[in-house]
């Protein structure tokens, strides 16, 4: 009798899982471990953002009437908080869905809420009360749009017959080209500083600099190109090769140890400091200048975005308001004064649903709709007046010179910018089409944006510099923002090449 005794086989080899950042068709069926918050944590979060902070703002006393267009702005802002939640508790980082509900909780939610209960508005709103209900009614129904939008980039085109879609080339960052990229942003930067009569004005106030900018002959009566393009090609070069440089220097061991990229970092690094402090430039373009240094130095970390989205609720409630300090000199200069945590989101900076309403007012007063004129002036932004004489001005200064008001600098969200152009179905197409792109760019960072993803991948920069500059889009007017998306649109051309080999590109 014989015994057959076989060799145990050897166990297989466990497969590591995937991470669902690497493999796009992993989504929603696994998770990384530790980006999740705990349930303890995330509850009294999605109800602090979602019911907690909007009732106790609307149940504060004040001189607000609690009619229809207060309850809207309640529902907006409860829609806002729970969208917001959902993307600080989400397990993959959504960048510009993230900054899109950001914005509208703080500055089309929180803010109006409580100048509705304070009856204080930053800016008059001249029309009817139901003008005020229409705005706050379409910005929620533009809000539903974005989520539409966000919802049809679920469904991803079916691949060829036989198989899935063939992964497109990424767009890889060009190492000589990025190099004349630092040549230019350093020259321009110099031309600029020059242009205002050295580094030390940038560090006194913005008052001092729009000065300088006259004083310089690029500022001339009605026309801004000159001073947009000024300013853009001295600050937009200078940050584009900063944010390339450090996203070299954490994923590439050979650039940390060449000397030679790390004195160009460092450059970099005091040449923004002057030409991108917060003193001298508005505090919209300081946020978008702190949220893509930080999204490019932490691209992966989901605990950072969770920080990022958290904090800055809090930085815009009791930090935003007051920082403004370096916008006018010494004696020109009067601090904010209140006696109410609420005061504060009335005074300056949150009036665009304010702004809408008057733009609804204002279009309904004659001009009616523009049909794109307010959108080919923003496209073609570089068009002088003299050559273009009918070449539209900005939508807020617009509407603020027909309202008669002294300071004609004011905000022109998106929401008003569509709706003045196209009616309520092109403004609700506008945002559907806004909320597709954003899930769908920000499906591919997630993807690309990885540990192991190469140092000159370009969606690594651009997306937190989007993110972060969607903040100056969505307030408008689109015209002042139009010079710096060019700007930053051309510097991306000069770099971007879809060449991999280490001969060419960042290693």
């Amino acid at each position: 009798m014989t015994t057959d005794i076989r060799k145990p086989s050897a166990a297989p080899a466990k497969q590591p899982v995937p991470s669902p950042f690497e493999d796009e068709s992993l989504w929603g069926r696994a998770t990384l471990p530790r980006t999740l918050l705990s349930r303890a944590l995330s509850v009294p979060l999605a109800l602090g953002f979602t019911v907690f902070l909007p009732l106790f703002v609307a149940l504060q006393s004040g001189a607000g009437v609690r009619d229809a267009a207060f309850w809207l702005q309640l529902l907006l802002t409860m829609y806002a908080g729970a969208r917001l939640s959902a993307m600080v508790l989400t397990s993959r980082r959504k960048l510009l869905q993230g900054s899109f509900w950001l914005f509208v909780y703080m500055a089309m939610g929180v803010a109006p809420l409580a100048q509705a209960v304070l009856g204080q508005v930053p800016t008059p709103v001249v029309g009817p009360r139901s003008d005020l209900t229409v705005a706050v009614g379409l910005v929620l129904l533009g809000c539903t749009a974005f989520d539409v939008g966000v919802l049809l980039a679920r469904h991803r085109p079916t691949g060829r017959a036989g198989g899935s879609q063939k992964a497109s080339k990424p767009v890889m960052a060009h190492r000589r080209r990025l190099q004349l990229l630092t040549g230019l942003s350093f020259l321009c930067s110099a031309v600029f500083i020059m242009k205002l009569g050295g580094p030390a004005v940038f560090f006194s106030s913005r008052q001092e600099i729009i000065a300088g900018i006259e004083e310089a002959g690029v500022s001339n009566g009605d026309g801004q190109a000159g001073q947009a393009l000024l300013r853009g090609f001295g600050t937009v070069p200078a940050l584009l090769a900063l944010l390339l440089y450090t996203r070299w220097l954490i994923t590439s061991k050979f650039a940390r140890r060449k000397v030679s990229v790390i004195v160009t970092w460092a450059a970099l690094a005091g040449l923004n400091l002057i030409v991108n402090n917060p003193i001298s430039n508005p505090r919209y373009w300081f946020l978008t200048v702190m949220f893509a240094l930080l999204f490019t130095v932490f691209p992966v970390s989901a605990a950072m975005y969770r920080v990022a989205l958290s904090m800055a609720v809090v930085v815009a409630l009791l930090i935003f308001p007051f920082a403004d300090r370096f916008r006018y000199d010494e004696k020109n200069y009067r601090p904010v004064e209140t006696t109410s945590f609420l005061e504060p989101m009335a005074l300056k900076d949150y009036d665009q649903i304010g702004m809408f309403a008057n733009t609804i007012t204002f279009s309904n007063s004659g001009p009616g709709h523009f049909y794109g004129r307010q959108l080919a002036g923003s496209i073609f932004f570089a068009v002088p007046r003299a050559v273009w004489p009918g070449k539209p001005r900005d939508t807020g200064v617009m509407v603020g010179q027909w309202m008669g008001t002294v300071n004609t600098n004011l905000s022109s969200p998106i929401w008003a910018e569509l709706w003045l152009d196209f009616g309520p179905l092109g403004m609700g197409a506008g945002l559907l089409g806004m909320g597709y792109a954003s899930a769908r760019v920000d499906r591919r960072y997630a993807k690309r944006a990885t540990r192991r993803s190469p140092p000159g991948s370009l969606i690594s920069v651009v997306v937190p510099l989007v993110a972060g500059y969607s903040f100056i889009l969505l307030r408008g007017p689109l015209l002042q923002a139009s010079g710096r998306v060019a700007i930053a649109a051309l510097c991306l051309a000069l770099v971007a090449t879809y060449r991999t080999d280490k001969s060419t590109t960042l290693r």
